[in-house]
């Protein structure tokens, strides 16, 4: 006796692919989206004239109006700014440095910084304000 097996055909829904489809495209758009960058709250000062950067290559030292410094929105100390400045001359000279203080931080905490970056004589060096 012979026992013959069905074959079965195997049919994928295409009418539910569309919808799969947008589905992804709507992730990779929000996730595209998100904004990875740090920051601390702080009031911008004002300036008469602005020129504006490139926001790509720099690197961003905060000080909010307590004093505090950050790193690319990470708390650190005056010491790491040091090496952290010295790495990035030496990785990459032309990388501008953005310095983005609160507009009631004292002036002897922005000197602080600034004493660092001359004594490290790097040139690269912007204030951020706020546009007029």
């Amino acid at each position: 006796m012979k026992i013959t097996r069905k074959r079965r055909q195997f049919i994928v829904p295409l009418s539910s692919m569309s919808d799969v489809a947008f589905l992804l495209l709507i992730f990779i758009m929000l996730v595209a989206l998100i904004n990875y960058r740090r920051e601390v709250k702080i009031e911008y000062p004002e300036a008469e004239l602005a020129k504006k950067t490139s926001a790509e290559k720099n690197m961003e030292i905060w000080i909010d109006r307590g004093g505090a410094v950050y790193l690319d929105g990470l708390p650190c100390t005056l010491r790491t700014i040091e090496f952290a400045v010295t790495d990035l001359y030496r990785n990459a000279p032309d990388t501008r440095l953005h310095i983005i203080a609160d507009r009631n931080t004292p002036f002897a905490a922005v000197h602080e910084v600034l004493e660092i970056l001359q004594l490290l004589q790097y040139r690269v060096v912007s204030f951020v304000v706020k546009d007029a």
